[in-house]
């Protein structure tokens, strides 16, 4: 397989990973019945409402990182072989995350025990936002530090 298509494989796993999260399997009646017993061994004195809180919050907080990690992918995959860092490709990975993110919810409409969200889809457009913030920032402070590397004329 050329080097060119390597990223876009990876995009590609990463999708099916986020296709399978939407299914009944990953739905609030089954990962509750994980997330509840390891909230209760976390915080013991915790009253049911906090409980069903937690697992709420850790429910959203994988929108966030799983779309963070599908725009960091593609972000790499968009750019191909060059180097560097450029808004228009942060603003095309940006575009298809969120399109995708948009179809996933379509998705979960067709799926017993899911729901389909705008602010779910908002939370992985959100993802990958920070994504493409981050891997800004890491482009800047790698850029900073090769420039004070360098000797000075």
């Amino acid at each position: 397989m050329p080097a060119r298509f390597r990223p876009w494989v990876y995009v590609l796993v990463w999708g099916a990973v986020i296709f399978v999260m939407s299914t009944a399997t990953f739905s609030d009646a089954h990962t509750s019945t994980i997330l509840t017993p390891i909230l209760r061994w976390l915080w013991p004195h915790a009253d049911e409402a906090t409980i069903r809180n937690l697992n709420y919050l850790t429910r959203k907080a994988a929108h966030l990182a799983e779309y963070f990690v599908f725009g960091w992918l593609l972000l790499g995959a968009v750019r191909g072989s060059k180097h560097g860092w450029r808004f228009q490709w942060a603003l095309a990975a940006l575009l298809i995350a969120a399109a995708y993110s948009a179809t996933d919810e379509f998705h979960q409409v067709f799926v017993a025990g899911r729901n389909a969200s705008p602010w779910d889809s908002l939370l992985d457009t959100a993802g990958a936002t920070v994504a493409m913030l981050a891997s800004w920032l890491v482009f800047r402070l790698h850029n900073n530090a090769s420039s004070e590397k360098r000797p000075s004329m």
